[in-house]
Protein backbone atom coordinates (compact mmCIF):
# COMPACT_ATOMS: atom_id res chain seq x y z
CA UNK A 1 0.00 0.00 0.00
CA UNK A 2 2.95 2.39 0.96
CA UNK A 3 4.39 1.89 -2.55
CA UNK A 4 1.60 2.84 -4.22
CA UNK A 5 -0.16 5.52 -2.55
CA UNK A 6 3.41 6.85 -3.00
CA UNK A 7 3.76 6.07 -6.45
CA UNK A 8 0.83 8.41 -6.47
CA UNK A 9 2.32 11.12 -4.79
CA UNK A 10 4.33 11.39 -7.61
CA UNK A 11 2.23 10.23 -10.82
CA UNK A 12 -0.79 12.58 -10.43
CA UNK A 13 0.08 16.33 -8.78
CA UNK A 14 -3.81 16.46 -7.97
CA UNK A 15 -2.75 13.75 -5.36
CA UNK A 16 0.10 15.26 -4.05
CA UNK A 17 -1.64 18.55 -3.43
CA UNK A 18 -4.54 17.09 -2.11
CA UNK A 19 -1.95 15.28 0.56
CA UNK A 20 0.18 18.17 1.26
CA UNK A 21 -2.99 20.50 1.90
CA UNK A 22 -4.17 17.77 4.10
CA UNK A 23 -0.86 17.52 6.24
CA UNK A 24 -0.55 21.65 6.43
CA UNK A 25 -3.96 22.05 8.59
CA UNK A 26 -1.33 21.05 11.18
CA UNK A 27 -0.21 24.13 11.40
CA UNK A 28 -2.57 26.11 10.02
CA UNK A 29 -3.12 25.68 6.14
CA UNK A 30 -0.79 25.26 3.09
CA UNK A 31 0.25 28.77 3.20
CA UNK A 32 1.42 29.18 6.65
CA UNK A 33 3.21 25.52 6.22
CA UNK A 34 5.63 27.04 3.31
CA UNK A 35 6.07 30.29 4.92
CA UNK A 36 7.79 28.06 8.64
CA UNK A 37 11.03 27.95 7.06
CA UNK A 38 11.32 31.63 6.00
CA UNK A 39 10.42 32.72 9.70
CA UNK A 40 12.27 35.85 11.07
CA UNK A 41 14.58 35.79 8.10
CA UNK A 42 14.69 38.69 6.20
CA UNK A 43 14.98 38.54 2.69
CA UNK A 44 15.22 41.25 -0.45
CA UNK A 45 13.68 41.53 -4.05
CA UNK A 46 17.77 41.03 -5.01
CA UNK A 47 18.99 38.07 -2.84
CA UNK A 48 19.69 35.05 -4.30
CA UNK A 49 17.68 32.12 -3.34
CA UNK A 50 17.97 28.11 -4.21
CA UNK A 51 14.87 26.33 -3.92
CA UNK A 52 16.32 23.25 -2.99
CA UNK A 53 14.87 19.90 -3.94
CA UNK A 54 12.12 21.96 -5.11
CA UNK A 55 9.90 19.22 -6.42
CA UNK A 56 6.60 20.90 -7.88
CA UNK A 57 7.08 23.93 -7.25
CA UNK A 58 4.80 24.33 -4.02
CA UNK A 59 7.47 26.39 -1.99
CA UNK A 60 9.08 27.87 -5.20
CA UNK A 61 6.12 30.08 -5.41
CA UNK A 62 5.93 31.03 -1.92
CA UNK A 63 9.84 32.15 -2.61
CA UNK A 64 9.00 34.29 -5.55
CA UNK A 65 7.29 36.45 -3.84
CA UNK A 66 10.56 37.61 -1.22
CA UNK A 67 13.20 37.54 -4.20
CA UNK A 68 13.47 37.79 -8.15
CA UNK A 69 16.27 35.55 -8.00
CA UNK A 70 15.27 32.31 -7.20
CA UNK A 71 16.72 29.30 -8.45
CA UNK A 72 14.80 25.72 -8.14
CA UNK A 73 16.74 22.52 -7.98
CA UNK A 74 15.81 19.05 -8.43
CA UNK A 75 16.99 15.49 -10.18
CA UNK A 76 13.82 14.94 -11.11
CA UNK A 77 12.92 16.54 -15.16
CA UNK A 78 8.97 15.51 -14.35
CA UNK A 79 9.42 17.66 -11.45
CA UNK A 80 11.11 20.45 -12.38
CA UNK A 81 8.28 20.38 -15.88
CA UNK A 82 5.48 20.77 -13.09
CA UNK A 83 7.22 23.75 -11.38
CA UNK A 84 7.53 25.88 -14.13
CA UNK A 85 4.32 26.02 -14.56
CA UNK A 86 3.39 26.42 -10.87
CA UNK A 87 6.21 29.02 -10.18
CA UNK A 88 7.05 30.36 -13.77
CA UNK A 89 9.50 33.47 -12.53
CA UNK A 90 11.99 31.46 -11.17
CA UNK A 91 14.87 30.11 -13.08
CA UNK A 92 15.11 25.92 -12.79
CA UNK A 93 18.31 23.77 -13.07
CA UNK A 94 18.06 19.87 -13.35
CA UNK A 95 21.10 18.30 -11.10
CA UNK A 96 21.98 16.53 -7.18
CA UNK A 97 21.54 18.10 -3.64
CA UNK A 98 24.68 15.77 -3.43
CA UNK A 99 26.47 17.40 -6.14
CA UNK A 100 25.02 20.62 -6.67
CA UNK A 101 25.94 22.47 -10.36
CA UNK A 102 26.48 25.73 -8.68
CA UNK A 103 30.23 27.86 -8.30
CA UNK A 104 30.99 28.26 -4.56
CA UNK A 105 29.16 31.42 -2.48
CA UNK A 106 26.53 31.93 -5.12
CA UNK A 107 23.64 32.08 -2.79
CA UNK A 108 22.34 34.60 0.32
CA UNK A 109 19.34 31.59 1.01
CA UNK A 110 18.99 28.12 0.37
CA UNK A 111 15.87 26.30 1.56
CA UNK A 112 14.43 23.08 1.61
CA UNK A 113 10.81 22.38 2.33
CA UNK A 114 9.89 18.43 3.46
CA UNK A 115 12.90 17.35 1.34
CA UNK A 116 16.08 15.69 3.52
CA UNK A 117 14.76 13.04 4.95
CA UNK A 118 14.66 11.36 1.11
CA UNK A 119 18.17 11.13 1.04
CA UNK A 120 20.14 8.70 2.66
CA UNK A 121 22.62 9.51 5.83
CA UNK A 122 25.52 9.54 2.75
CA UNK A 123 23.42 11.84 0.39
CA UNK A 124 22.53 14.20 3.04
CA UNK A 125 26.04 14.37 4.48
CA UNK A 126 27.48 15.33 1.21
CA UNK A 127 24.54 17.69 0.45
CA UNK A 128 25.30 19.50 3.75
CA UNK A 129 28.25 19.93 2.45
CA UNK A 130 27.52 20.94 -0.70
CA UNK A 131 24.84 23.88 0.95
CA UNK A 132 27.90 25.23 3.24
CA UNK A 133 29.74 25.19 -0.12
CA UNK A 134 27.22 27.35 -2.31
CA UNK A 135 26.58 29.54 0.40
CA UNK A 136 27.53 33.12 0.70
CA UNK A 137 29.33 33.83 4.26
CA UNK A 138 26.44 35.31 6.34
CA UNK A 139 23.78 33.47 4.47
CA UNK A 140 21.57 31.47 5.87
CA UNK A 141 20.21 27.41 5.78
CA UNK A 142 16.44 27.45 6.37
CA UNK A 143 14.60 23.82 6.09
CA UNK A 144 11.74 22.22 7.67
CA UNK A 145 11.09 18.35 7.83
CA UNK A 146 10.07 15.51 10.12
CA UNK A 147 11.11 15.60 13.98
CA UNK A 148 10.30 12.98 16.64
CA UNK A 149 6.80 14.54 18.05
CA UNK A 150 6.44 14.80 21.81
CA UNK A 151 2.52 14.83 21.89
CA UNK A 152 1.85 11.09 21.56
CA UNK A 153 -1.55 12.33 18.63
CA UNK A 154 1.09 13.31 16.36
CA UNK A 155 3.45 10.82 16.69
CA UNK A 156 0.43 8.53 15.74
CA UNK A 157 -0.65 10.65 12.76
CA UNK A 158 3.59 11.21 11.74
CA UNK A 159 3.96 7.37 12.06
CA UNK A 160 0.46 6.29 9.39
CA UNK A 161 1.82 9.08 7.12
CA UNK A 162 5.53 7.66 7.02
CA UNK A 163 3.94 4.15 6.69
CA UNK A 164 2.10 5.79 3.72
CA UNK A 165 4.32 7.87 1.73
CA UNK A 166 7.65 7.60 2.92
CA UNK A 167 10.53 5.10 2.74
CA UNK A 168 13.13 4.24 5.12
CA UNK A 169 15.04 7.24 4.72
CA UNK A 170 12.19 9.26 6.55
CA UNK A 171 12.60 6.91 9.89
CA UNK A 172 16.25 7.11 9.33
CA UNK A 173 16.13 10.95 9.39
CA UNK A 174 13.66 10.76 12.39
CA UNK A 175 17.06 9.43 14.33
CA UNK A 176 19.44 11.87 12.61
CA UNK A 177 20.34 14.47 15.19
CA UNK A 178 20.86 17.31 11.81
CA UNK A 179 21.55 20.33 14.20
CA UNK A 180 24.97 17.84 15.14
CA UNK A 181 25.51 17.24 11.62
CA UNK A 182 25.08 21.10 10.64
CA UNK A 183 28.11 21.82 13.14
CA UNK A 184 30.30 19.62 11.44
CA UNK A 185 29.62 20.73 8.45
CA UNK A 186 30.58 24.34 9.60
CA UNK A 187 27.55 26.14 10.26
CA UNK A 188 26.87 27.86 13.34
CA UNK A 189 24.37 30.37 14.91
CA UNK A 190 21.51 27.17 14.43
CA UNK A 191 17.81 27.19 15.67
CA UNK A 192 15.20 25.07 15.84
CA UNK A 193 11.38 25.50 15.89
CA UNK A 194 8.98 22.56 16.51
CA UNK A 195 5.59 22.73 15.43
CA UNK A 196 2.71 20.39 15.34
CA UNK A 197 3.27 18.70 18.24
CA UNK A 198 7.09 18.48 17.58
CA UNK A 199 6.32 16.66 14.35
CA UNK A 200 7.45 19.33 12.11
CA UNK A 201 10.67 21.07 12.64
CA UNK A 202 12.21 23.90 11.26
CA UNK A 203 15.88 24.90 11.16
CA UNK A 204 17.75 27.59 10.55
CA UNK A 205 21.62 28.01 10.24
CA UNK A 206 24.26 30.16 9.50
CA UNK A 207 27.50 29.78 7.64
CA UNK A 208 29.48 31.96 9.05
CA UNK A 209 32.09 35.12 7.89
CA UNK A 210 35.47 34.03 7.63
Amino acid sequence: MATILREWSYRYPWFYNAISWLAALSVGGEQRFRQLALTDIEMTSDMEVLDLCCGNGQATRYLVQHSSKVTGLDASPLAISRAQQVAPDAKYIEGWAESMPFPEQRFDVVHASVALHELQPVQLWRTLQEVHRVLKPGGVFTFVDFHPPFHPLFNVSLGLFILLFETETARQFLKTDVADLLVRVGFRQTRRLLYAGGSLQVIQTYKVEP
